[in-house]
């Protein structure tokens, strides 16, 4: 385990057999064959640590940079509806998602939750709307449960529900897109919903909790039976205009040179994508409705990084000093979900399915895409921003650790 802690990014690839992937419900939805191979974890013995490993081009070079990936001129030109939630971290998903397609001359309507003058809509990426309309997307508001009066008479050939967690919230959705004859449905589910077990990382198919919201929405998608449909499971992700902290946790300590606490080893692995990469998956199915028919898809990059290493790789982005300091949760009596913004396990995927079904390839770059978000941090003057440590500073108290700012 020394070699292990050596290295903040590791490989997702494991020896474990592809389960079935058409129509990947758990085998409590539906019937398939669960042989598995055993698993050796080869990428927990090759370890890298360089950069070198991340894909040296990338397709986006700013946070305002037109990211737009252009469509052959042959391609057929959809349009799609994008239900999208008003808060979280999922809302991003939908932005960049309408932003893609747009730039590949498909037509976009946004629906979000709620109401246009709310003040959740001071927030990103809402914010940034504007963007979408200039390129000749529409926005629009009200309650999902009444989509059909919200969209009137206008034709949609694809649906993505991006804000219902369960099946009160996405089947009024669904019911009218399959009685508006909607071609394609694509849902964004959560990889959370994958139950702890003793091999990683998480593949379609892996055994989930049957008792989650999502799980049930996911079988209701598919017993509709569109022409096409596809679940999506994302993790943690980064990007400019998420309004749920992810590397700004960490940098807001660490430009404070405040110490870090990280809860247990600090040796847990977890998915940290960019959003691009969440789009340009959800595209791809869009361009290739057959191939991703009935499929269920890790909506992740293909790196796992430890959480020792996030915090690292934000110092290094920042040009700052570290200081980590782990605790026990539970023996300091502290809930770590709301002392840190990742779970406190080992919790990740791969995205195989995406690679073999829709020839997906990654572009998260982590040291490259944390240096663009720590400029962005900066620029917004969140950097100078007054804030309040109270649990950190429980935590530190209890460890005997003092803080010097």
């Amino acid at each position: 385990m020394a070699t292990a802690a050596a290295s903040s990014l590791l490989p997702l690839h494991s020896s474990r057999r592809t389960p079935p992937i058409a129509g990947a419900l758990p085998s409590s939805l539906a019937r398939r064959s669960s042989s598995r191979l055993p698993v050796s974890s080869p990428f927990l013995s090759t370890l890298f640590t360089s950069p070198s490993f991340y894909p040296t081009s990338k397709r986006f070079s700013s946070p305002s940079s037109n990211f737009y990936v252009k469509a052959g001129a042959q391609e057929e030109k959809k349009k799609v509806l994008v239900v999208n939630t008003n808060s979280g971290g999922h809302a991003i998903i939908g932005f960049y998602f309408a932003r893609e397609l747009l730039g590949s001359g498909h037509e976009v309507t946004v629906l979000t939750v709620g109401e246009e003058s709310s003040d959740k809509m001071k927030k990103p990426p809402f914010t940034r709307f504007s963007e979408l309309v200039s390129a000749g997307g529409r926005t629009v508001w009200g309650d999902p449960g009444e989509v059909g009066k919200i969209v009137g008479t206008a034709a949609f050939d694809v649906v993505l529900d991006n804000n219902g967690k369960d099946l009160d919230a996405v089947k009024p959705v669904a019911d009218w897109a399959k009685s508006a004859g909607i071609k394609q449905f694509l849902y964004i589910s959560s990889a959370g919903i994958y139950k702890t077990g003793d091999e990683f990382p998480h593949l379609e198919g892996d055994p989930i909790k049957d008792d989650a919201g999502h799980v049930f929405v996911e079988k209701y998608i598919a017993d509709l039976s569109f022409s096409s449909w596809a679940i999506f499971r994302p993790q943690y992700m980064i990007g400019s205009g998420n309004n749920k902290d992810c590397e700004e946790w960490f940098f807001d300590r660490i430009v404070r040179n405040r110490p870090v606490p990280i809860p247990g080893s600090g040796m847990q692995l977890t998915n940290i994508s960019h959003v691009r990469d969440l789009s340009s998956m959800l595209s791809l199915a869009v361009e290739k409705p057959l191939a991703a028919n009935g499929k269920i898809f890790n909506c992740v990059c293909d790196r796992a990084a430890t959480l020792d290493g996030m915090a690292r790789l934000c110092a290094k982005a920042a040009g700052r000093e570290l200081k980590i300091v782990h605790y026990d949760p539970k023996a300091l009596g502290i809930d770590s979900r709301k002392a840190f913004p990742f779970r406190n396990m080992h919790f990740y995927a791969e995205p195989r399915a995406a690679k073999e079904m829709l020839g997906w390839t990654s572009s998260t770059n982590l040291p490259e895409d944390l240096k663009e978000r720590f400029d962005e941090y900066v620029s917004i003057g969140r950097d100078k921003k007054q804030m309040q440590f109270d649990i950190d500073d429980k935590i530190l108290e209890s460890l005997k650790v003092m803080v010097t700012v």
